[in-house]
C-alpha cells in the first residue's frame, strides 16, 4: 500500500498546550503542529506567528486572552510559509514584521506556497474560506530590529541568523529572560522540513548564530519548549545532526552515481532510527532529499513547490 500523500491522512485534532515561559511571555505548542508565542510589552502584545488560518488563530487568541487583555501592536512572522502567515488577519496588528527576504518570497511564490501546504497539510487548514489573501508585512529589516518593550520589561530582539530553513527565517530574542523564539530554524523533537532550505549554511553559521544566544528556554518551530540551558542546546544540537546526517548520506549516494531515489532510501535509513517517530517525519523527507540533492547539483535557490511537483515528488520517492 502506498502511504497517504504527505499528511493528508494526519486528521486527528491535537492537544494543545499554553506555557506561561516568564512574567508575559506565552507559547502555544500542539503535539508537533506548528508552534506560536506572545511576549507582553508595557501596555501591548507582540505576537510571534499566524497559524494557517483567520479560525484557527481565533482559537489560539481566545487562550491568550484568558492571560492578558492587552491590545496586539506588533505581529512578527518568522518566514513565509503559508501555515506560519495565512492567520494574519485574525489579529488586527497595526504592524506586521517580516524579513526583507520573506517579503520578496511571498511575492515571488506565496501563492503556489498557499495551495502546496493546503494540499500537504489539510487539518492545519480549518474554514480555509476565512483566509483573505496573502499576508503582507508592513515593516521588514534585513539584520536585527529591537522593539522596547516599555517599563522594566526590556527588549524583544529580532535577529536574521542566515539562511536556514528558508532564505528569510528570523528569531525573536528575550535577553532579560534569555528565551529564544526560534522559528523552524531549530525544532524540538520534530522532524525538520527542509524543502525551501539551504543545508549546508543552515547546519554551520546559521545554526552557530542561533546557538550564540545562550538560550536556557527554546521555543522551536515545533515540537515542545526546550527548558534549561542543557535542553536548549541539545534542540539545537539535534536540528544540526539531521542536517548532517542528510549531507553525509546524501553526498555518499552523489559520490557513488547514485540517484535520487537512492539518496532518499539512505537518508531514511540513517534518519529513521531516531528521528522516525517525530512529528512529521514521513510528511517532509521525500520534499526535503529532493530539494537537497538539487542544492548539491548546484541550484541555488529552491524551486518552487506547487501542488502538482508535490505530488509527482511523493510519487517518484515512494516504493
Amino acid at each position: 500500500m502506498p502511504r497517504p500523500f504527505a499528511s493528508s491522512a494526519d486528521l486527528d485534532d491535537k492537544t494543545q498546550t499554553l506555557e506561561v515561559l516568564a512574567d508575559g511571555v506565552y507559547a502555544l505548542t500542539a503535539e508537533g503542529d506548528p508552534n506560536i508565542g506572545a511576549v507582553e510589552g508595557e501596555d501591548f502584545l507582540v505576537c510571534f506567528e499566524a497559524l494557517a488560518t483567520p479560525a484557527a488563530a481565533r482559537d489560539w487568541l481566545a487562550v491568550l486572552r484568558t492571560h492578558t487583555d492587552k491590545p496586539i501592536r506588533y505581529l512578527v512572522l518568522s518566514h513565509y510559509h503559508a501555515v506560519r502567515t495565512l492567520g494574519a488577519s485574525a489579529f488586527h496588528a497595526p504592524v506586521i514584521i517580516a524579513h526583507d527576504r520573506t517579503r520578496a518570497l511571498i511575492a515571488e511564490r506565496g501563492e503556489q506556497d498557499w495551495a502546496s501546504e493546503f494540499g500537504r497539510m489539510p487539518r492545519l487548514f480549518r474554514e480555509p474560506e476565512t483566509i483573505p489573501g496573502l499576508t503582507w508585512p508592513t515593516v521588514t529589516f534585513s539584520s536585527t530590529l529591537t522593539i522596547d518593550l516599555g517599563g522594566d520589561r526590556g527588549d524583544l530582539d529580532l535577529a536574521y541568523c542566515g539562511r536556514g530553513h528558508t532564505e528569510g527565517d528570523i528569531v525573536a530574542w528575550l535577553p532579560k529572560h534569555r528565551i529564544l523564539f526560534a522559528g523552524d530554524l531549530v525544532e524540538t523533537q520534530a522532524a525538520l522540513y527542509t524543502g525551501d532550505a539551504f543545508h549546508r549554511e543552515w547546519a554551520t553559521g546559521t545554526l552557530d548564530h542561533v546557538a550564540s544566544f545562550g538560550a536556557e528556554t527554546l521555543v522551536g518551530g515545533r515540537g515542545a519548549v526546550a527548558h534549561g540551558r542543557a535542553e536548549a542546546r541539545a534542540a539545537v544540537d539535534q536540528t544540526r545532526g539531521f542536517l548532517e546526517t542528510m549531507l553525509r548520506e546524501t553526498g555518499r549516494v552523489r559520490e557513488r552515481g547514485g540517484t535520487l531515489k537512492d539518496a532518499f532510501a539512505a537518508v531514511h535509513a540513517a534518519l529513521a532510527p531516531d528521528y522516525g517517530g517525530w512529528p512529521i517525519f514521513e510528511h517532509c523527507l521525500p520534499f526535503d532529499v529532493s530539494r537537497l540533492w538539487d542544492e548539491l547539483d548546484g541550484v541555488e535557490r529552491p524551486r518552487v513547490w506547487t501542488a502538482e511537483r508535490d505530488r509527482q515528488v511523493w510519487a517518484e520517492l515512494q516504493d
